[in-house]
């Protein structure tokens, strides 16, 4: 059996537990990823759990017969599509797709809560490993309970918490930056706009999107910002990542009705992503130039934002 992921410290709980769940019920169950890790938390967490996650290219799926995809659905990723799954279990807001089970709470605020539920109804005691990876799922998909979650999430946080390691996510939240992010930064504040309570910046060309949404969540930090808007370039895609304080609209749904044309874009009340081909955009905007790129972007914003977007 396989499990694919985009991965990330929810996808990476969900994942665990879920090979868990599969224990003495299928022969063999591998976890791969889609996605090349490099934020240095995401990386502490696998080197940390010791969590056995492969990358795609390094599987043949004909090896398979059955597929599970969890923290996410079938057309939110190119790669996803090529697979029929078995079941998909999300959090994220329905879309259309088919498969024998399927268990989608878009009012979950993270998807690692649907199977802290599995493995409590199961009646399995987590391993501190598993516990610990379920735990920091939810807490950094929910933000520390900043961004939506439910009580269901805070219920499971809590059964969680007596078999965690508590010094096991206090390293993994301390490995936030690597040296290879810090010239990010520099662009950054080099190349920042600032409107209305929005901050928007473009890094060009990035090693990872990652390091977009580090910059992202840096700039929501400061008092008079409502809005931080960060893009950069990667694999042929401009990514923008959305950020807001959570009483502003709803960053999916702007993401979605501002990009949605020319790519894939989504997400939750305060974080959202949209993720642009570049040639959906081209020749009409010259990707490299910064100072085009943003103006681009904060228009196409401020003009779903004149429409009402909530």
């Amino acid at each position: 059996m396989l499990v694919l992921i985009n991965a990330d410290p929810d996808a990476i709980g969900c994942a665990l537990a879920v090979k868990r769940l599969l224990w003495r019920h299928a022969a063999q169950v591998t976890i791969a990823r889609i996605n090349h890790i490099k934020r240095p938390d995401n990386l502490a967490l696998i080197r940390l759990l010791k969590a056995p996650i492969v990358h795609i290219e390094t599987i043949q799926k004909e090896n398979f017969n059955r597929f599970v995809l969890v923290d996410s659905q079938p057309n939110h990723h190119p790669i996803f599509s090529q697979f029929e799954f078995n079941a998909v279990i999300d959090h994220h807001p329905q879309t259309t797709f088919q498969a024998p089970f399927s268990d989608i709470r878009p009012h979950y605020g993270a998807a690692s809560s649907i199977l802290t539920e599995y493995i409590k109804s199961a009646k399995i005691i987590p391993p501190t490993k598993i516990a610990t990876a379920l735990f920091y799922g939810i807490k950094t998909d929910t933000g520390n309970f900043e961004r939506q979650a439910q009580f269901e999430d805070m219920r499971a946080f809590q059964y969680m918490f007596k078999y965690v390691n508590i010094h096991m996510v206090r390293k993994i939240e301390s490995a936030e930056l690597s040296i290879d992010f810090l010239k990010y930064y520099v662009i950054a504040l080099q190349t920042m706009r600032l409107r209305n309570h929005r901050i928007f910046v473009h890094l060009g060309s990035v090693m990872n999107p990652d390091v977009c949404v580090s910059i992202a969540d840096f700039f929501l930090r400061i008092h008079s910002v409502s809005w931080s808007i960060v893009s950069g370039v990667y694999q042929e895609e401009l990514v923008v990542i959305f950020r807001n304080d959570g009483l502003q609209r709803d960053a999916g749904n702007l993401a979605k009705k501002a990009f949605g044309k020319f790519g894939s874009a989504g997400g939750h009340k305060s974080v959202a992503r949209a993720q642009v081909v570049l040639s959906n955009i081209e020749p009409a905007i010259n990707i490299s130039e910064t100072k085009e790129v943003i103006q681009w972007i904060m228009e196409s914003i401020e003009n779903c934002c004149k429409r009402k977007v909530n």
